[in-house]
């Protein structure tokens, strides 16, 4: 297996990430456990999962994901074998704290110890904002209107994950479905401000879809901030 840093960091992860998403709706636990076993027995050491998850997301499993890797966790003794990432939401269905924004404050501080408390830890490695609270065009969709809506600015949000990054409960953050203009001001903010660093982006990313080499893939190289990319294979498309 390879391994990288995690952006600036001296974390070492497998430059295979074991994706999740799956847990709990097209497969059970049992076979989550078996993925997870087998991944880690095959250098696999980098996890990532979400509090949306599992996928095609419904309120009836919603965080079953972090649920079955909490089981494994408690079951396999095995939480310090594993480079952990996870999400927060931002303000997509409503059935998550009523769709509101939760990059700051209560709703912050609600869905980092809900993960923790699923994925059955007392720390996640790589804490990820997944989707901006601000309206963007994700996936390039035909015929976008821009609307502007209120969205928690990104020094606040910053400043409240340097809040649970010195209670330990959060290692490091990084970015999912950003734009480049989104992480050039949340590095930017963190070299003048002294807060914490963006590590990593989460993107699509596959034959089918390259659109994260038009711009963020200058950003990754020039700002050293790695790409974890997301349905490699075009979610199913692509076969082994």
């Amino acid at each position: 297996m390879n391994y990288k840093k995690l952006g600036t960091t001296n974390i070492d992860i497998s430059t295979i990430c074991l994706g999740t998403m799956t847990w709990g709706e097209q497969n059970s636990q049992e076979e989550a456990f078996e993925q997870m076993d087998f991944s880690l027995e095959n250098g696999v050491n980098f996890w990532d999962t979400a509090e949306l998850y599992a996928v095609p997301p419904k309120a009836e499993t919603f965080g079953h994901t972090e649920t079955i890797i909490g089981n494994w966790f408690e079951k396999t003794k095995k939480r310090k074998d594993v480079i952990l990432a996870t999400k927060v939401c931002g303000p997509a269905r409503d059935y998550i704290r009523n769709g509101e924004n939760s990059f700051v404050g209560k709703n912050l501080e609600t869905a980092l110890h809900n993960s923790l408390k699923r994925l059955k830890t007392d720390y996640i490695d790589l804490y990820q904002l997944h989707w901006p609270e601000r309206n963007v065009n994700n996936f390039g969709r035909l015929g976008y209107v821009h609307k502007e809506n209120e969205w928690n600015k990104f020094e606040d949000v910053l400043v409240e994950l340097q809040k649970y990054i010195e209670q330990g409960k959060i290692r490091h953050v990084g970015l999912s479905n950003e734009t480049p203009w989104g992480v050039m001001n949340y590095l930017k903010l963190s070299k003048e401000k002294s807060l914490p660093r963006m590590m990593s982006i989460q993107n699509p990313y596959s034959l089918l879809n390259r659109s994260y080499e038009v711009g963020l893939a200058e950003v990754s190289i020039r700002e050293n901030i790695g790409c974890l990319s997301y349905s490699p294979l075009a979610s199913g498309f692509f076969k082994w």
